[in-house]
């Protein structure tokens, strides 16, 4: 058995990691850049994703060169990282006036806009902070570790998707954060299969993804998170051995793998439970478990409680809590 990572994910398997991939939009934001001025953003506990709907400036993050933002260009930023967007003024060498854009993560179902000039804006871009996971914390984006930058074509509709989430979020209608996160996977979605047909493949960026070993396993038990996976039985279809494959999954993910399995298993048990039309000794079951007692004590590990024997029986579920939202603060 190789120990030693191969880089090559199949298509097959990113399928089923797309296709699975909890999206969850935390806050959209308007940014209008005048010629002159920069809007400095400090850092935040969640990435972030930025598209240049018209104009010329550039973007810096923490820690980069400086890259040019013209129309259809999306960046990804990682948690954690400062950035600013700068315009040249027209009659001078660089760009002397600051705003200081103070997101309020407590106003995540709202559009805000932040403007930098006093003048038409050069560049309007749609950026926002989200989230992209598996089970309750897997974070696909938790390994990034520099920018992500493609430039797209306006056939490819970016545009037009981001301003139609904007639009959901101002019209406060029913299912509008369904809306609005399945509108952001399509864009995520449309990112990973640029870099696939890219000469510059990136999506080894990701450590979920660095790994092909690992992503094999792993896509199995996101594809069948119910079924009797053994680290043993895992190692196997990764082609390593136990305690490569433990030490790998570790590194890739962030967790075991028996703890990643559970975080999948309570996240489509949560889900279940959401229904109100199964009780749960048939959620138990379809998640994967034998005994109930097990589930239970599982779920609360997870959850924080524990649910009543059905959902026609007392609490389901416990009192809404905020959506997570990240913590912002200068670097």
């Amino acid at each position: 058995m190789s120990d030693s990572p191969n880089l090559v994910l199949p298509r097959s398997d990113l399928d089923v990691l797309m296709a699975t991939l909890d999206v969850d939009v935390i806050g959209l934001i308007e940014c209008l850049v005048s010629p002159g001025w920069r809007l400095s953003f400090g850092s935040a506990d969640a990435p972030s994703i930025h598209y240049n709907l018209s104009g010329t400036g550039r973007m810096v993050v923490d820690g980069f060169s400086a890259f040019p933002l013209v129309p259809h260009t999306l960046v990804i930023t990682p948690a954690k990282k400062p950035f600013h967007i700068e315009v040249d003024d027209r009659t001078a060498a660089k760009t002397v006036n600051v705003v200081e854009a103070q997101w309020d993560p407590r106003f995540g179902e709202r559009v805000q806009r932040f403007v930098a000039g006093d003048v038409d804006p050069m560049v309007m871009l749609i950026c926002g902070y989200f989230r992209a996971t598996y089970g309750s914390s897997i974070d696909l984006f938790a390994g990034l570790s520099t920018p992500i930058v493609e430039r797209f074509e306006p056939g490819d509709e970016l545009g037009s998707k981001l301003q139609a989430a904007l639009a959901e979020i101002s019209g406060r209608q029913v299912g509008m954060q369904a809306m609005t996160t399945a509108i952001l996977k399509q864009v995520l979605v449309t990112l990973v299969r640029r870099s696939l047909n890219s000469t510059s493949v990136w999506l080894e960026r990701f450590s979920i993804l660095s790994d092909r070993q690992i992503a094999l396993a792993f896509a199995d038990m996101v594809a069948r998170p119910s079924a009797d996976h053994s680290v043993m039985a895992l190692a196997q279809k990764a082609g390593l051995s136990r305690s490569a494959f433990m030490a790998r999954f570790a590194r890739a993910i962030g967790c075991s793998p028996m703890v990643a399995l559970r975080q999948m298993r309570m996240k489509r048990a949560a889900d279940m439970l959401a229904a109100r039309t199964f009780s749960v000794e048939q959620i138990a079951r379809a998640v994967g478990y034998r005994s109930c007692s097990s589930f239970l004590r599982a779920f609360r590990q997870v959850h924080g409680y524990v649910p009543a024997e059905s959902e026609g029986e007392g609490r389901s579920a416990p009192p809404a809590l905020p959506r997570s939202a990240p913590r912002i603060g200068r670097s």
